[in-house]
């Protein structure tokens, strides 16, 4: 099976979401996402829900608009000890190239490290977790603010076309 770190960015393409980073959670049995401005509607006979998600922590000022239909209402405990009713959806994440369908539950994970938690319901059979290393799959390039260009640079000129995802080092 292949190996994924404690820690890893993802895509949920049906949401929309190119990247977010889960902490992968072996101890928790389901997993969830983040999400506010939870709104519940009917499509015919069908319940759905609009939401917004902030995939990025501690950064407001980028969200993605999502819907999905409600598969269920689910009992969640948290790590507190505090139980909550949560939206579940089923949506699709993929993962070092690979694509399957998982459910969420939708909650608020402000105040939370990360912005989702995958738990060992999503990756049980597909990924062995190495809980001492992050990013297998890389991690996406940051938007870097040009330099001032050096009039008497002997340096080469770097191509201005970036991939979308770099490999890293382990010292990252």
């Amino acid at each position: 099976m292949p190996i994924i770190g404690w820690r890893e960015w993802v895509a949920l393409p049906q949401l929309g979401i190119a990247f977010i980073k889960p902490k992968i959670d072996t101890g928790a049995r389901s997993s969830s996402l983040h999400a506010s401005e939870v709104e519940e509607f009917q499509r015919g006979d069908r319940t759905f829900v609009r939401f917004k998600v902030h995939p990025i922590q501690r950064n407001k000022d980028f969200g993605v608009k999502a819907e999905a239909e409600v598969l269920e209402y689910r009992s969640v405990k948290s790590s507190s000890g505090q139980k909550s009713r949560r939206p579940v959806i089923l949506t699709e994440i993929e993962i070092l190239g690979v694509r399957w369908p998982i459910e969420l539950t939708l909650a608020d994970r402000d105040a939370m490290g990360f912005r989702m938690l995958l738990g060992r319901e999503a990756v049980r059979g597909r990924f062995l977790v190495d809980a001492g290393k992050s990013y297998y799959g890389g991690k996406p390039l940051a938007k870097r603010k040009k330099k001032p260009r050096r009039r008497h640079s002997t340096k080469s000129s770097v191509s201005s076309k970036r991939a979308l995802v770099r490999p890293i080092r382990e010292e990252e």
